[in-house]
């Protein structure tokens, strides 16, 4: 595996993980979400990083688009909080977190570490 596309994938790893980390504390409350102007910034941010780590990926190797599940949605959710901010919904992003993260996160364990058997 190219390393470039090995370093794309550990960065989507990390935000990943860092996102998680937002709710170690605590159970994962859409309604405490939705208040914390903070916290939603920071995952935000994070969609962001994964988005663009995401697009350098198949940017670089167009086979990962079968590799990572909705890859294209990915890339598109990171223009909307760039570009169309004011557009963002909050129950969407909360979808996402609860229902896309986690198979994603999965997908890129199982990629890094076919790298790391190799």
């Amino acid at each position: 595996m190219d390393e470039r596309i090995l370093k794309w994938l550990f960065d989507v790893k990390i935000a990943i993980n860092e996102i998680e980390s937002y709710f170690e504390n605590s159970e994962k409350d859409f309604f405490k979400y939705r208040e914390n102007l903070m916290l939603k910034r920071a995952v935000e941010r994070d969609l962001e990083i994964i988005g663009e780590a995401v697009n350098r990926i198949i940017t670089k190797d167009s086979n990962f688009e079968s590799k990572i599940t909705n890859a294209k949605s990915i890339i598109g959710l990171r223009n909307q909080v760039i570009h169309a901010y004011d557009s963002i919904s909050d129950e969407n992003i909360w979808s996402i977190l609860i229902n896309h993260l986690p198979k994603l996160k999965s997908e890129i364990e199982m990629l890094t570490d076919q790298h790391n058997k190799s």
